[in-house]
């Protein structure tokens, strides 16, 4: 195989199941996928053990206890649990076009790495989204989406965009190339050389100063934001709060000032 998909759950099983039929229907399968289960209930063990027999691609279920919102410790389990030496990064709640895989591959880099974007969906379309509307690709159709009410938008580009259409807008895009947690790939190696994400950080940019790391490491970002694509599904996010983000933004900053690569709360904790 040449990649490994991670991504994060926790008691979504809806969106999970939409996640995953995303995958399913990638234009390679030469992947695994690792879901990375920040301590979700017993319904998503077993949703992920019936896709486990049903699809022809590997998964990998790396769960912990619930002890609130340890992401960051997580990913880096499911970083040790990878088999391959390319790392896809996407989310529990971001629907992947049939392409996704595809664009990571075609567009590694030695010394770089690759960052996505995505594509927000409201909590109407959300849920009206069938298994149908992702084997067919109905939900990233700029038509079918407006037709349920979906505004007009600059945004759209990011879903209509193609071949060069796409490469030309990543190329004039005013947005950095960060390392986003929805839509980022790199090479297994260079995380491994970072320590992975940084494990004192919960919910706010922690996926972003790993990216800074790998910055200061000299390894480059590179934009895809209009060719790798997925749509993310809307949520409550009642793990948000203004003390947390401080903390993470002190770190952030510190990263940044002392131009650190290495953190001591990252995958060794885990060895």
């Amino acid at each position: 195989m040449k990649a490994s998909v991670i991504f994060s759950t926790y008691n979504s099983e809806e969106w999970l199941e939409k996640v995953i039929w995303g995958f399913s229907v990638q234009t390679t399968k030469d992947f695994e996928i690792i879901i990375a289960d920040d301590g979700s209930r017993e319904a998503t063990k077993n949703l992920i053990e019936k896709y486990k027999t049903e699809l022809d691609i590997p998964i990998i279920h790396v769960w912990q206890e619930d002890n609130g919102f340890q992401k960051s410790q997580i990913l880096n389990k499911a970083i040790l649990a990878s088999t391959t030496d390319y790392l896809i990064f996407t989310d529990g709640d971001c629907i992947p076009r049939k392409d996704f895989v595809e664009t990571h591959l075609n567009n590694r880099e030695s010394g770089r790495f690759l960052s996505g974007g995505y594509f927000m969906l409201p909590m109407n379309i959300s849920k009206l989204i069938s298994r149908e509307d992702i084997l067919s690709q109905n939900c990233f159709n700029v038509n079918w989406l407006t037709q349920n009410g979906l505004k007009k938008s600059f945004k759209n580009n990011k879903l209509s965009a193609k071949a060069f259409r796409a490469k030309l807008l990543n190329f004039l895009t005013l947005t950095k190339p960060s390392w986003n947690g929805h839509n980022a790939s790199g090479w297994k190696k260079d995380l491994v050389k970072i320590n992975g994400f940084n494990q004192e950080m919960q919910y706010g940019g922690q996926d972003r100063e790993l990216g800074e790391r790998l910055e200061n490491l000299g390894i480059k970002g590179k934009q895809i934001r209009y060719s790798a694509i997925c749509v993310h599904l809307d949520h409550a996010r009642g793990y948000v709060n203004p003390e947390t983000w401080a903390k993470n933004n002190a770190i952030r900053k510190n990263t940044r000032d002392q131009k650190l690569i290495w953190t001591e709360q990252g995958i060794t904790t885990n060895l």
